[in-house]
């Protein structure tokens, strides 16, 4: 019988021997396993063989081209029954990861699914899947616990701590609406069921991934931020504040660069509330509250105790203008990002628009009624496009998302109803806000003008109305996008050129309706000051 040998194809350690003298073995079964270079290598069988004998033990060291054993041909019947089986189970780490893989979905923790249910809530993963398009989320440090090792077992942390409360990845938003491919986004959803969504020393750190991610790609960034704040429980890393975190740089390193959307609902107290509100916009359901702390913090800081729900409710946040667009539920919020970001995606396929020649009964004959503006810039946007941004805020300046023609546009109007329209120290801090907006990311803005000026008197000045209302000529010479003017009916003195970006001559156009009127300040009161004597 004819006799073969096999050979070491590298320097090596012998590791471990599978085989002995006698056996019969298959082709391709492993024989000998060689580690080198921390790397275990295995040697296999060419052809089914009878092993004649080994020349090498357990921990030798072996030279390339050294003899490792010697085998003779074999019969393939018996190679088939006698062949001791040696080969690892090579299922077994895709079926521990699927299993790992089943603990982030909603149905492996019925009873925290079912408390969130029981306050009228969707889970996390819920939102998520409402909110982008179907198929296309990438999740990125699924996988990650809690830092909790010391003080929990792993399998407890794996169980109750998925993703460490924190669901992220790059998805499409929108797409089918497009007319470009440019749906890519970031999203972030602290998941309240997971230790009350609070910020772990994990999640800090894949948060700051994804941060990373969206500033290198430029790509918006939508985070749900509901959640408490600091997580104190997380103690497997030695730190003694956690000062040094870079969570809020990266998050604030956002602003102006991409769109940043912020959803919230329930509970968003200290850090949680602190990322929201560098967002550029805050969308949150009516049972919400937002703070920079919580009940636990404003006790300790003996400040008296109060419950969650009086802290920072929806009623304050709207008239203050922290709250941007104040949706029912989670549902209708997802609704408004959506429709948020889309503004900042490029033109949309189809659009309606009402009949325009209705522009011209909409403005009443008496030159000192009031009228509804916003009637105007619904008539005004396409169909259904538009979107008011801090309505309950600076009432008398109005700032809204539209479309015309299926582009987007950044739009703001003097609202005639409401102190006839004067700019205010909150009109004017919600128009620099809004023109930044704009000019950040390349949105065109249409100014409709509609005021006798900035507000005057002992009260006004309380408020800070000179340093505020002059910010909008700052604010108008650093526009770079394009920036459109349309004189409805009054526009005079100064507060008529900050709602022009500072001068008539800054604008692309400046166009008037029928009934427009110009003045260095109100006609009757000129004539009053000018020409008392006469």
């Amino acid at each position: 019988m004819k006799q073969y040998e096999q050979v070491a194809p590298m320097a090596a350690v012998v590791a471990e021997i599978l085989i002995k003298p006698g056996d019969t073995v298959r082709k391709g079964q492993e024989l000998i396993i060689l580690e080198a270079m921390k790397m275990e290598n295995a040697i296999c069988a060419a052809q089914d063989a009878v092993i004649s004998s080994i020349t090498v033990k357990m921990g030798d060291t072996v030279s390339k081209g050294q003899r490792l054993l010697q085998y003779s041909d074999a019969d393939n019947s018996a190679a088939a029954t006698q062949t001791k089986e040696t080969t690892t189970d090579q299922g077994k780490p895709l079926r521990e990861l699927e299993a790992r893989l089943e603990y982030l979905k909603d149905t492996t923790r019925p009873a925290a699914v079912a408390k969130r249910k029981s306050k009228g809530q969707n889970t996390a993963r819920e939102n998520l899947h409402k909110l982008i398009d179907d198929g296309s989320f990438k999740e990125y440090g699924s996988l990650v616990i809690a830092a909790q090792r010391t003080r929990r077992s792993v399998q407890d942390l794996i169980e109750n701590t998925p993703a460490d409360g924190l669901i992220m990845g790059t998805a499409t938003i929108n797409q089918d609406d497009l007319a470009t491919d440019s749906a890519d986004c970031v999203v972030m959803i602290y998941d309240y069921t997971v230790l009350a969504g609070t910020q772990g020393t994990m999640n800090h750190l894949k948060m700051d991934r994804m941060l990373h991610i969206a500033q290198k790609n430029q790509l918006p960034v939508i985070l749900f931020a509901e959640g408490g704040g600091g997580r104190p429980g997380d103690v497997d890393q030695q730190t003694i504040a956690g000062l040094h975190i870079s969570t809020f740089v990266e998050f604030g390193r956002l602003s102006g660069v991409v769109p940043v959307i912020a959803v919230v609902s329930g509970y968003c107290f200290a850090g949680n509330a602190a990322l929201a509100g560098m967002a550029d916009v805050i969308i949150a359901t009516e049972h919400s509250s937002l703070g920079m702390g919580g009940p636990a913090m404003i006790e300790g800081g003996g400040l008296g105790s109060c419950h969650p729900k009086e802290v920072g409710p929806p009623a304050v946040h709207v008239e203050n203008g922290v709250i941007d667009i104040l949706a029912k539920d989670e549902d209708e919020a997802i609704d408004f990002a959506k429709k948020y970001l889309s503004y900042f995606q490029g033109d949309v396929k189809e659009y309606k628009a009402a009949d325009q020649s209705t522009l011209r009964e909409v403005i009443p004959e008496n030159r000192k009624r009031s009228y509804d503006i916003r009637s105007i810039i619904q008539l005004i946007s396409d169909t259904g496009s538009s979107l008011e941004l801090r309505a309950q805020y600076g009432k008398g300046l109005l700032t809204y998302l539209i479309r015309i023609e299926g582009r987007a546009y950044g739009l703001m109007a003097n609202n005639s109803a409401h102190e006839a329209g004067a700019l205010n120290s909150e009109n004017a801090i919600k128009a620099n806000a809004f023109m930044q907006l704009c000019n950040q990311h390349q949105l065109p803005i249409i100014s409709l003008v509609d005021t006798p000026g900035i507000m005057v008197g002992p009260e006004a000045e309380t408020s800070g109305t000179v340093k505020h209302a002059s910010r909008l000529f700052i604010t108008g010479a650093q526009l770079k996008v394009p920036f459109y003017a349309i004189v409805v009916r009054r526009a005079y003195g100064l507060g008529a050129m900050a709602m022009v970006g500072g001068s008539t001559h800054v604008p692309d156009f400046v166009v008037a309706w029928p009934t427009g009127e110009f003045g260095a300040m109100g006609l009757e009161g000129a004539v009053k000051l000018g020409f008392r004597k006469e």
